[in-house]
């Protein structure tokens, strides 16, 4: 069976946080509400939209908040985001290496799929699983179905946040997390993932041809 590598994508493949921070910014501003900053949003980003909005407007609407931020998101949601620097070259080297490539991610898998073709990554992943409802990460459900959708073995969770260290850990992965993302690189730490790297290249260097011996460590016990 081939092995399969799970990303997140929201950080970790793809700088969005300009289009998240814009779409979050908007309903605030529409809805009459103080605005939190940017690094107070990205603090709370990689969990579900209800409980983002939750944290900020407790006495508001939280389904009109979600569903105005919804609307106004899916209009905007690749004016500036863009792959990280190298993503593409990089899951392209890993498919051509014998590597299934899937995303596991707390974005509707309609939106994370549009983001996806928005920014030229679909012809590089081969399974897109998004959570169009709970548990999101850091249960480990979403990324489970990625691994259901394809017919391999999982090996490896990427991420830049503790959700998705921890449910890569309890879908039995080694799990790699990656700061390029990250504000306080802290929290990722004290998860204690298998490894912490400040960008993805290390990850090539874990990944030989499917062939070869494998140089990941093994799963881990959830």
């Amino acid at each position: 069976m081939r092995p399969v590598i799970v990303f997140d994508l929201d950080g970790t493949l793809v700088d969005s946080l300009p289009d998240i921070a814009a779409s979050f910014l908007h309903v605030f501003a529409a809805a009459g509400l103080p605005a939190p900053s940017e690094a107070e949003l990205w603090g709370r980003l990689g969990g579900p939209l209800e409980a983002t909005f939750a944290a900020f407007a407790p006495e508001a609407s939280v389904d009109e908040l979600c569903a105005r931020y919804r609307e106004h998101y899916a209009l905007h949601l690749a004016e500036r985001s863009r792959p990280f620097a190298g993503v593409p070259a990089l899951l392209r080297e890993l498919g051509r290496r014998g590597y299934l490539r899937a995303v596991a991610t707390t974005k509707r898998t309609v939106t994370a799929r549009r983001l996806i073709e928005a920014v030229g990554l679909a012809d590089v992943l081969d399974h897109v699983e998004g959570s169009d409802a709970p548990p999101y990460k850091p249960a480990p459900d979403v990324v489970l179905r990625a691994l259901e959708a394809l017919p391999g073995r999982g090996l490896w969770m990427v991420g830049d946040t503790s959700a998705d260290v921890l449910a890569g850990r309890a879908a039995g992965l080694a799990t790699y997390a990656v700061t390029w993302g990250v504000r306080d690189v802290a929290p990722l730490d004290a998860c204690a993932p298998t490894r912490l790297e400040p960008d993805l290249d290390a990850l090539l260097q874990l990944c030989p041809d499917a062939g070869q011996e494998l140089t990941a460590p093994p799963r881990s016990e959830p």
